[in-house]
């Protein structure tokens, strides 16, 4: 039952905006360019550019799942939030990595195709985005973890990842006191 509730999230959320939509799209609109005409070798550049978005971004959606799944022991899903706040692995190097990886599954179907449409979803999905986190999850976040995840949101940069992983002083007190 318990992985039933993970496959749920996984389905309605990031597998919903990364696979369906955009596969109705490129079905609805035909847009398809693998290589963007170009002429060989030039041809192969975007497919493996895009390759490398798509392998970062799903490696990033792995990576917060299975955190959310064994520390937050919750969802990535708002109807079965995580019941500890995250600020590890990943977490140490950005806020939402779960968006992170999403956007760069989508800009890298969109670079794949060639397709405008599905550069457009993207666009579309970022600026969704760049509104919610802020105005929504991010408050939400203060209300139900308060003081330890305002500490992390001054370290952690939302979506751009920092050089170098945030180390959580209270990290030092829990080892200090065992």
């Amino acid at each position: 039952m318990e992985a039933l509730k993970y496959f749920r999230a996984i389905l309605v959320l990031p597998f919903m905006v990364t696979v369906v939509i955009p596969w109705i799209i490129t079905y609805k609109t035909g847009a398809m360019n693998v290589g963007w005409s170009l002429a060989p070798p030039f041809n192969a550049g975007p497919p493996l550019w895009a390759v490398v978005l798509i392998c970062i971004g799903l490696v990033l959606m792995i990576k917060t799942i299975t955190l959310f799944a064994t520390i937050g022991k919750g969802t990535l899903a708002p109807w079965d939030p995580t019941q500890e706040l995250v600020v590890h692995g990943v977490y140490r190097f950005l806020r939402n990595p779960m968006i992170s990886g999403v956007l760069c599954v989508l800009l890298g179907e969109a670079v794949l195709f060639g397709s405008m449409p599905l550069f457009y979803w993207f666009v579309f999905f970022l600026t969704v985005n760049f509104i919610y986190t802020p105005l929504f999850e991010e408050p939400s976040l203060e209300r139900r973890f308060g003081e330890d995840y305002i500490l992390y949101k001054k370290n952690v940069p939302r979506w751009i990842p920092r050089l170098n992983p945030w180390k959580n002083p209270h990290d030092d007190e829990a080892a200090t006191s065992d």
